[in-house]
């Protein structure tokens, strides 16, 4: 609280009058009755009413220093200085020093002893209107004034210190509940982190062994996957910098600040400076672009399959790359290059590889996870020219008997000339450093695509793959097509992509042929049946792949083949139906070329061949719709009967130079009749069944080498991959069930037994 008049400084007296322990203030005598209001005058302390707001400040600094609180009810009557009082200490002050020093003490002592009580009629009258308007205007004080027979500044001056007076006990209130909950807060604190550390590990935070036994195996693996996480996200947090080297990570991150970037760090991400990661990314650009343009002797086309092949010696000569791989696990190199015309302008297929989303929406069959880590520069203009970004990907084949390859690597996209982009990858020794070994099974040398504007909507590709690769075991049937470069290599992205861009252009099509676009009157139709049908075909890829968003178990079935189990919960995603939904795949070997085999599975008139629940009757077709220049690409909706009742399945057939899907889903017939008129189709349900088809690799190897044209090479066999998805309960916490297994068990059997009976190699 502080003083009003500045210019007649607080006597000794006035200290002690101050201190004194009579004058303790409590919030019980604030409001109190018209009787009670006698013994609740302020003490005679003035206040300016610019200094209101720091009355609280004054208070709590005046308490620290062994102020007393003042009570109003001790205190009585209390008094204050009148007018004259105030008008006779300026004028003793300013005395001309005439007088003796004794007559001048004799006057202050009398002065000092002229103070004014308030009365008991005089506070009430007061309090009446403070708790009416506890800031009076000049009139209002003029009125109690007069009132009360008193000066306009003691009115003036009582208000401002009961203000005061009643803010101080206020803060003091304040502060008096948030301490009791702070006291409260760390009790629960500390109960809390006792109870942590008695029930999980401090390193991984699995639940200890008296808890394991009450935990169920979906309970314990969630928490097997947080931990690791957790321990991804230190080893990233100890990379930029927020432990020191060396630092064993913890589960907890403390009290560390969970929202803070990489870039607040610049000694640079993973310890590097920004400047030596832009020095990086420009070397890597180089590199793409000479493997892009170079000629022999760098690559060489097979004579046999007309792929080209990386003169690895001649690629060490050339950039200088030394070995690697000391002090590693064994790796692998797989080194590929394609270039194809994809139909999509440059501005939109540029920002496709810069937005992980789109970049995920374009490769669906590819990539099963992908995220930007780290923006390490945003680039310039709308297309983002420069922009540097550190990314983690995991890239599958649609078969869970192939392990996914986690990667982690920086993307650089920069503008070579007015119609020339490139777009390159490469991982960063200190990344791998900084992160689990596990997790880094793969990393990227210098890989990407040079996109070149060929003007009408279309642009060049040249792609590099570039992959270093650990060991790691695969199924023998797909052991040929891993090891020669295929599954993971440029043929199949550029392929991917070409399917993709024509996906979009015949989406965006307003001049589609009839012929291309029967059983749908609208274009708002059209658009909406392919949206479905899309996002169907990108369920499909997300749930059959061995990614780590599945848990796979396998089963043999009756007929000896090899079944992967896995079920999950849908609680309220709106794509798929709510409840238990059981997935199961098996894959295998036929001897008849991926073509045949792809026409086989979509032809409507051969459904009933091979789909148990056409329950080999006949299948119309309602709708056609072309999606691509290849017939075969097409959205489909067939009519038939199970178990006499009628039924539609919307299918979604895609084909391109490497892989081949016929994914497909049985649809409420009224909804999908809204959908064809046009309605939005994000509210339509979809749980896809279907088949994934790949060349099996052999065809790099010839029977025979031969001069005549017709035999000089052969197709080879395919690799049929069958996904079957069953919802077993619509209740999500229902427990799947022994006859749901053995349901899908024997569809999957069936169904291939058909399939091979139809196509005549039962033996295979």
């Amino acid at each position: 609280m502080g003083v009003v008049d500045m210019s007649n400084p607080p006597t000794s007296h006035t200290k002690d009058f101050f201190a004194s322990p009579a004058l303790s203030l409590s919030l019980a005598g604030i409001f109190r009755s018209a009787n009670a209001a006698e013994a609740a005058e302020a003490p005679a302390m003035e206040v300016e009413e610019g200094e209101e707001g720091s009355g609280g400040g004054e208070g709590e600094r005046g308490r620290s220093e062994g102020t007393i609180e003042i009570s109003s009810e001790n205190s009585g009557l209390m008094r204050s200085r009148s007018d004259d009082e105030f008008e006779g200490e300026g004028e003793h002050d300013d005395g001309d020093g005439d007088g003796d020093d004794d007559v001048g003490d004799d006057k202050k002592k009398k002065k000092r002893k002229k103070y004014h009580r308030h009365t008991a009629e005089q506070i009430r009258e007061m309090e009446a209107l403070f708790k009416e308007s506890p800031h009076p205007d000049e009139n209002q004080r003029q009125q109690l004034s007069k009132q009360l027979g008193l000066a306009p500044r003691q009115v003036k001056f009582w208000f401002q210190n009961r203000r005061t007076q009643i803010k101080a006990i206020q803060e003091r209130h304040e502060n008096s509940l948030l301490k009791t909950e702070m006291e409260k807060l760390r009790e629960e604190n500390k109960a809390m982190r006792e109870t942590i550390n008695k029930a999980c590990c401090p390193n991984c935070g699995m639940a200890t062994t008296t808890r394991e036994t009450s935990l169920t195996t979906e309970e314990q693996h969630l928490r097997i996957e947080n931990a690791k996480l957790k321990a991804e996200v230190e080893k990233l947090r100890a990379a930029l910098g927020k432990h020191p080297p060396g630092a064993a990570p913890s589960c907890s991150a403390g009290n560390e600040p969970e929202n803070r970037s990489s870039l607040d760090f610049y000694t640079g991400i993973f310890g590097l400076e920004k400047s030596r990661i832009m020095e990086i990314v420009n070397q890597a650009m180089e590199e793409l672009t000479k493997m892009a343009t170079a000629e022999e002797p760098l690559w060489i086309r097979s004579v046999e399959t007309g792929r080209e092949i990386l003169n690895y010696d001649e690629y060490m000569k050339e950039f200088g790359v030394e070995n690697t791989s000391s002090g590693r696990p064994k790796r692998s190199i797989e080194a590929s290059r394609e270039t194809g015309v994809v139909f999509v302008d440059l501005p939109r297929l540029v920002r496709s590889f810069i937005d992980v989303n789109q970049w995920k929406e374009m490769f669906p069959c590819l990539i099963s996870k992908a995220a930007t880590v780290d923006v390490i520069s945003n680039g310039e203009g709308p297309m983002r020219n420069g922009a540097v970004q550190l990314m983690f990907a995991e890239v599958q084949m649609l078969t869970p008997m192939v392990p996914t390859r986690e990667i982690y690597f920086v993307r650089y996209c920069k503008q070579l000339s007015a119609e020339k982009w490139a777009v390159v990858d490469v991982s960063i020794d200190k990344a791998e450093d900084n992160i689990d070994a596990s997790l880094v099974k793969c990393r990227k040398r210098p890989s990407g695509c040079i996109i070149e504007d060929k003007s009408n909507g279309h642009c060049k590709v040249t792609w590099v793959e570039h992959l270093e690769c650990q060991k790691s075991t695969v199924h023998t049937m797909y052991r040929t097509i891993v090891n020669s470069g295929l599954a993971f290599g440029a043929r199949h992205w550029v392929a991917t992509l070409q399917l993709q861009c024509e996906r979009i252009v015949f989406f965006m099509a307003t001049n589609v042929p009839t012929k291309d676009s029967t059983g749908v009157a609208t274009l708002a139709g059209r658009k909406s049946i392919l949206k479905l049908a899309q996002r169907m075909t990108r369920s499909f890829c997300r749930a059959i792949g061995a990614s780590s968003f599945h848990t796979w178990n396998k089963v043999t079935s009756k007929t000896g083949d090899d079944i992967r189990l896995s079920s999950r919960k849908n609680l309220n995603d709106p794509s798929e139906p709510t409840g238990v939904i059981l997935c199961a795949v098996s894959s295998a070997w036929l001897p008849v070329s991926p073509h045949v085999l792809f026409d086989f599975l979509r032809d409507d008139d051969h459904r009933n061949e091979w789909d148990i629940m056409s329950n080999g009757g006949p299948v119309q077709s309602i709708a056609n719709l072309a999606k691509g220049q290849d017939r075969g690409n097409a959205v489909t909706i067939q009519a038939m009967k199970s178990k006499g009742n009628p039924m539609w399945v919307l299918q979604d057939c895609c084909t391109n130079a490497y892989e081949s899907m016929v994914v497909y889903a049985s649809v409420d017939i009224n909804g999908m009749q809204s959908v064809i008129t046009g309605c939005d189709s994000s509210n339509i349900a979809v749980l896809p069944s279907g088949f994934s088809i790949l060349p099996d690799g052999l065809e790099s190897r010839p029977l025979v080498i031969t001069s005549r044209q017709e035999e000089k090479g052969t197709e080879g066999g395919s690799l049929l991959t069958m996904a079957f998805q069953i919802l077993t309960n619509t209740s999500p916490t229902a427990k799947l069930s022994t006859e749901s297994v053995e349901s899908v068990n024997t569809l999957i059997s069936c169904t291939l037994r058909n399939i091979k009976t139809s196509l005549q190699c039962e033996d295979s």
